[in-house]
């Protein structure tokens, strides 16, 4: 086995996944996981307006890399970009700023973060998806000589982006939408949900949408996957959990409608309904409406499309496993063929 590290760090979070990573018998790489960590640090805080990394949010990021590059050590993960790896995504990428961010992360972990595309971003995030849920497994739809396999459309709605990427085993399509809970915020409901900023900011999601179906077929998926914070607080609150509880969060599936009432009530939740939603962590609850707002017109637009194709969305389902694991798999050593040579 390989002890790996990854590292995703996004416009809102910055986490750390530290696992013994090898293949099982039939080849497929799995990981056994030592220690993950989750901080909130909004690094993507002000990008939209300045195109440039705040420096007091860089040197919050930059404090917890140093606390990562810690556990890293503790752990006994070599270093090296063979099992360390950092990636970064949509606040980095729009930042004209990012070299004294990159500079920063090699000082503290001895690697270059990867400052990946939208492309990379959206295949990274399936491949981590299918730790919960392999292939097309209960993902189908009915056709005319009964029940058929159907590709699932995983959805990872961060800060900054939105990937949307339809598949089986891998991505068939995807692509990176410039939306997520602290753009959405950040343009439109700094000032709180009004019935203005609300209308202009589905008008926007709903444009990008669009675009979105230029190229991912949102009329195919047998199942709709969501990933990461926005969809797990939604999905909490669809449950009525308490706290944060990932056995209850991990595979959950829920109905369309259930998913879109929980998505309204929190849009228009009171600062006070929020504070006290124990799953809810404090750094995300300014920019929780924006999230929900983004996940209801994706969930809505894809109950249209199947719908409107004979073959309703029957399931939402939430997954733990998103980008962080599949940057993890990436680390995974390649297979030796029969004759010593690597597949």
């Amino acid at each position: 086995m390989t002890r790996v590290a990854a590292i995703d760090c996004g416009t809102n979070t910055i986490r750390l996944l530290i696992a013994e990573a090898d293949r099982d018998q039939s080849g497929r790489p799995r990981l056994e996981v030592l220690r993950r960590r989750n901080e909130i640090v909004r690094l993507g805080q002000g990008v939209d307006r300045t195109g440039m990394l705040d420096p007091d949010a860089l040197e919050r990021t930059l404090r917890v890399v140093a606390a990562y590059a810690a556990d890293c050590d503790e752990l006994g993960v070599a270093p090296g970009e063979a099992v360390r790896r950092f990636v970064a995504t949509s606040a980095t990428r729009d930042a004209s700023n990012r070299e004294d961010f990159v500079a920063g992360v090699r000082r503290l972990l001895g690697i270059k973060p990867e400052v990946v595309s939208g492309q990379e971003e959206a295949r990274l995030s399936f491949s981590g998806s299918l730790l919960g849920a392999r292939g097309a497994e209960g993902a189908e739809v009915q056709g005319r000589a009964g029940r058929v396999p159907a590709p699932r459309l995983v959805v990872d709605l961060g800060g900054g982006s939105t990937e949307l990427v339809l598949g089986m085993d891998e991505p068939s399509a995807a692509i990176s939408l410039d939306t997520g809970s602290v753009r959405i915020t950040e343009r439109f409901l700094s000032s709180g949900v009004t019935v203005g900023a609300e209308a202009a900011a589905r008008a926007e999601v709903r444009g990008l949408l669009d675009d979105a179906e230029r190229v991912v077929d949102l009329s195919a998926p047998g199942r709709l996957v969501g990933l990461a914070g926005t969809i797990t607080t939604v999905t909490a609150h669809a449950l009525g959990l308490q706290d944060f509880d990932p056995q209850a969060l991990n595979g959950a599936e829920l109905s369309p409608d259930a998913v879109l009432a929980s998505c309204e009530a929190i849009i228009h939740s009171t600062a006070e309904q929020r504070a006290s939603w124990g799953y809810l962590a404090p750094g995300r609850r300014d920019v929780i409406a924006a999230g929900a707002l983004v996940w209801s017109e994706v969930v809505t637009r894809v109950v249209e499309r199947t719908t409107a194709a004979g073959r309703p969305l029957e399931r939402v389902t939430t997954s733990l496993y998103d980008i962080l694991d599949g940057i993890a798999l990436s680390l995974v050593p390649a297979q030796a063929g029969p004759e010593g040579d690597e597949v």
